[in-house]
């Protein structure tokens, strides 16, 4: 294979050359920054892409942008991803973009053959994802749920409102007023932003960010 490493370390950089060489694939480029990056890519079509997230001029996401711009320039460009950060907005959108995808994180790859063996499968359009990416992509997605922001009973409601459940019978099942439980729907509808509007059931949208909610992973 023909690879591209982006790597602002200059012994990474080189000792991913010499590794790549002894399993049999050629460097085209190594890289230091991003702006070069996409004019490696230009100039050589790569098979294959291995960058890092942090890089200059502000070593904080460009190689990772970069890496998405390159996947929107040319869909279905493998890239690796090999770097001690998870960023994690970026790097779901990036995972979003398709097979042909990998994100290692350097001090976890234990072996040079797991790392030459996860950069054939990303080249072969398959995804590799090390375990913690996936655990904290997860985590920054329930942080981010709306649903989140309700309290335990406001959750109750609105499990019992998926139920297809009345004011009246919440109000009997979790023993409590009915002037209660529009107390409590009022709340979750502005919790969870659903303004009235004559064209939106807020019940209805309510109850399907909730299903949304409960059938994740």
């Amino acid at each position: 294979m023909h690879v591209v490493i982006a790597e602002d370390s200059v012994l990474l950089r080189e000792g991913l050359a010499q590794i790549l060489d002894r399993f049999g694939h050629r460097v085209a480029a190594a890289v230091a920054d991003a702006p070069a990056l996409a004019a490696a890519v230009a100039e050589h079509g790569p098979d294959i892409v291995v960058t890092d997230v942090r890089m200059p001029p502000g070593f904080r996401d460009e190689g990772l942008r970069a890496a998405l711009a390159l996947r929107a320039e040319r869909p279905g460009l493998p890239i690796l991803v090999l770097s001690q950060y998870v960023e994690q907005s970026y790097a779901a959108d990036l995972l979003h973009t398709g097979g042909g995808v990998g994100y290692l994180l350097k001090d976890r790859v234990g072996e040079v053959t797991e790392f030459v063996d996860a950069l054939e499968r990303v080249a072969a359009g398959g995804t590799v994802i090390d375990p913690e990416v996936v655990r904290r992509l997860l985590a920054r997605r329930r942080e981010h749920s709306p649903l989140e922001r309700l309290t335990e009973r406001e959750r109750q409601v609105l499990a019992l409102m998926a139920e297809g459940r009345s004011n009246g019978a919440i109000a009997r099942a979790l023993v409590v007023s009915e002037a209660a439980v529009i107390k409590h729907v009022g709340s979750i509808f502005t919790k969870l932003d659903l303004h009235q509007t004559p064209d939106d059931h807020r019940r209805v949208l309510a109850v399907l960010t909730h299903l949304r909610g409960v059938s994740r992973p």
